[in-house]
C-alpha cells in the first residue's frame, strides 16, 4: 500500500515521503480500514517535527473515514465493508494518510456524510468540545469565541450555540456569513475589537473561548471580560500565564473526549453541525496541501482523497 511518512525528523516538506510498504495487520481490538479521505491537521506538521519523537519510520494524518476491511480479536459490532471515521492513531510505521490505517476507535459513518465531511471532524469536534467543558459554558451564558474561522473555533461555536449560549464570533469574512446563519453574532478581528464585543454584548462577556493559533490577542481578549481567568486559550501555558489567562493544556483540562465524535457525525449527516472543508487533494498532491497548511491561510479542513 501507499502510505505518507517520514523517517527522519525536519520541515515536513523535506522529510516525508510516499512508499510503498505492506499494509498493517489489526491487532486485538482493532480494525482495519480502507481509507477514502484523510484531514490534515497542524498535529502532522509537529509530528515531523519531533513532537512525540519514538521509532522511526512514522506516518502521518490522525483522522480518516474509510471501509472497514479486515477485523482484529474481540472487535464486535462492525462488520466488512461498514463505512466508519474515527482518529488514526500516529505512533506506528504508517498512520491515516494511506490507503489502509489502523483504528482503535471508530464510529459509525452515516450514509448521508460524505467522506471528506466525516474525515474534517474528529479532531475538531474533541478539541473544541473538551474546550468548551474546560471554560464552563452554561446556558444563557454569552460566550466570545476568537478565531471561529478556524476548524475547533468553527465547531466550538455550533457547540455553544446548542448548550443554549449567546454567542460572539470574531472571524474574517470567509465564514462570516455562514456563522451569522448558525445564530451567532459576529464582529471582525483587528483594532477595536474589545469594544466592539462589549458594545454587542452589552457590557463584558461572560466567557471568552480563544481558538486563534499562536494567538497575539490575549491582550484584546481580557478586555472583553470581567477577570483574566475568564479566558481560556489553546495557546501554550506560559503564554496564557503571563496574562493571567487560563490554557487549555492546564491541569483542570479533562481527558480527551473522542467518545462526542460519533454523535457530532449523526448531526453532521442531519445539516445540523459542520466543520467547513477549504479544499481536497489527492494523495499525490500531499506537497501542496502541506504548503496550504503551513501558510496559516487554510481557511477550513484540508483533506486529502485517497480511495
Amino acid at each position: 500500500m501507499r502510505t505518507l511518512r517520514f523517517r527522519e525528523y525536519g520541515k515536513p516538506l523535506d522529510v516525508l515521503r510516499i512508499e510503498d510498504i505492506d499494509p498493517p495487520t489489526p491487532g486485538p481490538a482493532q480494525i482495519r480500514i480502507a481509507v477514502q479521505t484523510c484531514g490534515l491537521t497542524p498535529a502532522d506538521w509537529a509530528l515531523c517535527g519531533g513532537l512525540f519523537a519514538g521509532d522511526l519510520p512514522r506516518g502521518i494524518g490522525l483522522e480518516v473515514a474509510g471501509t472497514v476491511d479486515a477485523l482484529g480479536d474481540d472487535v464486535t459490532g462492525v462488520a466488512l465493508g461498514d463505512p466508519v471515521l474515527g482518529p488514526a492513531p500516529f505512533t506506528g510505521p504508517s498512520a491515516g494518510a494511506s490507503e489502509q490505517a489502523l483504528l482503535d476507535m471508530w464510529f459509525p459513518r452515516p450514509t448521508a456524510l460524505d467522506p471528506a465531511d466525516a474525515a474534517a471532524l474528529p479532531m475538531a469536534v474533541e478539541t473544541a468540545y473538551r474546550g468548551l467543558d474546560q471554560l464552563g459554558v452554561p446556558a444563557g451564558s454569552t460566550v466570545l469565541v476568537h478565531g471561529a474561522g478556524t476548524t475547533v473555533g468553527y465547531a466550538a461555536v455550533q457547540m455553544a450555540l446548542q448548550r443554549g449560549a449567546r454567542v460572539i464570533a470574531t472571524v474574517g469574512t470567509t465564514y462570516a456569513d455562514a456563522l451569522r446563519a448558525a445564530g451567532a453574532e459576529v464582529t471582525g478581528y483587528g483594532d477595536g475589537m474589545p469594544d466592539r464585543v462589549r458594545e454587542m454584548a452589552g457590557g463584558p462577556v461572560d466567557l471568552v473561548l480563544d481558538t486563534a493559533p499562536f494567538s497575539n490577542a490575549l491582550a484584546a481578549l481580557v478586555r472583553t471580560v470581567s477577570a483574566p481567568d475568564h479566558v481560556l486559550t489553546f495557546s501554550g501555558a506560559a503564554t496564557a500565564r503571563g496574562f493571567g489567562v487560563r490554557s487549555a493544556f492546564d491541569a483542570d483540562a479533562g481527558p480527551l473526549r473522542p467518545d462526542v465524535i460519533g454523535e457530532y457525525a449523526r448531526l453532521a449527516a442531519q445539516g445540523r453541525f459542520a466543520v467547513p472543508v477549504a479544499r481536497t487533494y489527492p494523495l499525490e498532491d500531499w506537497r501542496s496541501a502541506a504548503e496550504r497548511s503551513q501558510s496559516g491561510q487554510a481557511r477550513g479542513k484540508l483533506i486529502l482523497t485517497i480511495g
